[in-house]
């Protein structure tokens, strides 16, 4: 499948959809793919996981950092070449396919611009079915795969190359550099041959953001509801319609970290007995609890909770906002809905779930929460 650019406008979207509120900026990512596209020597071709050859060196193309850093400092296509182009100079190997670490927003569009500067394909596949906040936290480290050499590069031309143990190491070095680089560099990680990527990464992925993207596209141009479009693709469940009464955002250690209160509004069509959500972000949208405040947390009053994926789509487009594009007043509907299988292990569930994060709640999967507090329309 060629890669024009209606696929992008649509990948962006469906993709920030899957991004839980990170993955960074669609909007810039999509222009860029779309130049880098059109001054491709040959067309960008997406290929299915399947086809992978089981000998290809394989790398994902991504970017680290807090998503607000690239509202002020937006990002370079230089830095993520350079990154790419070190890793090659690492492995002494020439990488024939590249594809996202993470399905979100900006990140989902990086592997495009990278294929069509080097003339290779973008693989339909990613190692999250989401974003993350963090580097460990894919499927290639729940597999036990390597994530050394890991290259990153900023705007400015400078590169590193790190040969961390593990994911976890990986993260550590890689979140304090990016800060040195300016809260936002261009990374390559996890290089493996087609035959690993095969077994750990979870395909077809960029074609689920692209159906979602395309059905809120549709439902726009046919006057029709572009969130329950959304619900029906993802098999997901709204939590409440609602306004942003307040936020709290801060950038600090890599990341954007705070949190968003919902007020439900007065035609508020679910039927239970939420009047206000709070939820927590660190990149990502990451838990969901009822009250107005962040101690309100705990197991009774839980409403969705990672490694689940929660999304804030605005309540009349069914278009999906950022974390760093959250403000005061803006009518909302928050949805959450089931992360991959591979998340919902015992140890999918040590790398991302709630605990991790220093919430203090147990686990419980968005199908039980529903069930358990009604969210029917």
């Amino acid at each position: 499948m060629i890669i024009n650019d209606q696929m992008i406008d649509d990948i962006a979207l469906g993709a920030t959809v899957l991004g839980t509120g990170g993955g960074g900026d669609p909007y810039s990512g999509s222009l860029m793919a779309k130049v880098a596209i059109a001054n491709a020597s040959k067309p960008v071709e997406l290929i299915a996981l399947e086809d992978v050859a089981d000998h290809w060196m394989t790398v994902p193309s991504s970017m680290i950092g807090a998503p607000t850093v690239a509202l002020e400092k937006l990002n370079s296509r230089d830095q993520m070449l350079i990154a790419f182009n070190a890793m090659e100079s690492a492995l002494n190997e020439t990488i024939m396919a590249t594809f996202p670490i993470e399905v979100g927003g900006f990140n989902s569009l990086i592997p495009i611009l990278v294929a069509a500067s080097k003339g290779i394909p973008v693989i339909d596949c990613d190692a999250m079915g989401r974003a993350f906040p963090e580097s460990q936290m894919v499927t290639f480290y729940l597999d036990g795969l390597p994530s050394a050499p890991n290259t990153l590069a900023d705007e400015k031309g400078n590169v590193a190359t790190l040969h961390p143990i593990d994911g976890i190491w990986s993260e550590n070095f890689a979140r304090a550099l990016t800060e040195q680089m300016g809260g936002s560099a261009a990374i390559c990680d996890y290089p493996m041959r087609g035959s690993e990527l095969k077994r750990s990464a979870l395909g077809a992925t960029l074609t689920k953001a692209m159906q979602i993207g395309k059905a809120i596209r549709n439902a726009n141009e046919a006057g029709n509801s572009a969130i329950e479009s959304v619900l029906n693709i993802v098999g997901g469940h709204r939590i409440i319609s609602g306004k942003i009464i307040d936020i709290e955002r801060n950038t600090q250690g890599g990341f954007a970290t705070g949190g968003v209160i919902i007020e439900r509004l007065q035609n508020n069509t679910v039927k239970n007995d939420i009047d206000t959500v709070y939820v927590h972000f660190q990149n990502e949208l990451l838990l969901a609890h009822k009250g107005k405040s962040a101690a309100y947390m705990n197991d009774s009053n839980l409403l969705a909770s990672t490694p689940d994926l929660i999304s804030i789509l605005d309540h009349e487009t069914g278009q999906p906002i950022t974390t760093e594009r959250l403000h005061y007043g803006q009518r909302v509907d928050l949805i959450a809905y089931p992360c991959d299988s591979k998340w919902r292990t015992p140890k999918g569930i040590e790398v991302a779930g709630p605990n991790y994060f220093g919430y203090d709640v147990s686990y419980t999967s968005i199908e039980s929460l529903a069930f358990k507090i009604n969210l029917e329309e």
